[in-house]
């Protein structure tokens, strides 16, 4: 990985605290986090480590309660609601681990939705081609699998041309084989589109896919790992 390209998302010092009734709970403490452009980084770390906190916090989905976040070098730390809004909306992609897409809409149709919003939308098509599904285009999701439906959640992320992509436990609600190809497309689309991507997982296997690898423990990062022989996800052992 080359790292004299430039850093997309740049975290300082990140805190997040959430009070539960009189209690407070510290789910980010301090946490610095930099997501350089094309790369592709796995969160690894034990549930309630404060993956998916930071993960929300990167794509403008939640906001620290202290510490300084921003993008290509825009300082998001104390936004307001319509920045956050923008910023989604114009460079962030995201992926969960339930599909969230609308039934009563097709394959394409559910595509199409985004990509009406975006200033610089690929046709929908071509999104539902690069994860290998263009002859499901017309299917509603009670017709397709659970990969199929991941695949076309993953389509409807990057039909924007989003220039990060965030991926919280893609593969959670898939089997082993399913998750995979599912793997190869997230893998394809920071490849060929040169998208920076950050997945959270439990799954440890998976951070062989990535040229990075971060691990969680109880609200802080523990290593920031280079990963030289990053492999393709045909190569990676379960």
């Amino acid at each position: 990985m080359n790292h004299e390209r430039p850093t997309v998302i740049r975290a300082r010092q990140l805190v997040k605290t959430y009070r539960m009734g009189e209690v407070e709970v510290q789910a980010l403490r301090g946490v610095d986090f930099d997501l350089i452009q094309g790369e592709l980084v796995v969160l690894l770390g034990p549930s309630g480590s404060g993956k998916s906190t930071l993960l929300n916090i990167l794509g403008g989905l939640d906001v620290p309660t202290s510490g300084t976040l921003a993008y290509a070098g825009h300082d998001l730390s104390h936004p307001t609601e319509e920045a956050l809004t923008q910023y989604r909306r114009a460079h962030i992609g995201f992926i969960f681990q339930f599909y969230n897409l609308i039934p009563s809409l097709t394959a394409r149709e559910n595509v199409a939705l985004v990509a009406d919003l975006a200033p610089k939308a690929m046709p929908p098509d071509d999104a539902l081609d690069l994860v290998g599904l263009s002859a499901r285009r017309d299917h509603y999701p009670s017709q397709m699998s659970g990969g199929e439906q991941q695949r076309v959640a993953i389509a409807r992320a990057v039909v924007k041309r989003p220039d990060i992509l965030l991926c919280d436990e893609p593969t959670g609600a898939l089997d082993a084989a399913t998750g995979r190809i599912v793997l190869e497309v997230l893998d394809r689309v920071n490849r060929d589109l040169e998208t920076s991507i950050a997945v959270v997982t439990h799954n440890a296997p998976i951070a062989q896919m990535a040229d990075r690898v971060v691990t969680l423990a109880d609200g802080k990062i523990a290593t920031d790992l280079g990963n030289p022989n990053r492999k393709a996800p045909s190569e990676v052992s379960w």
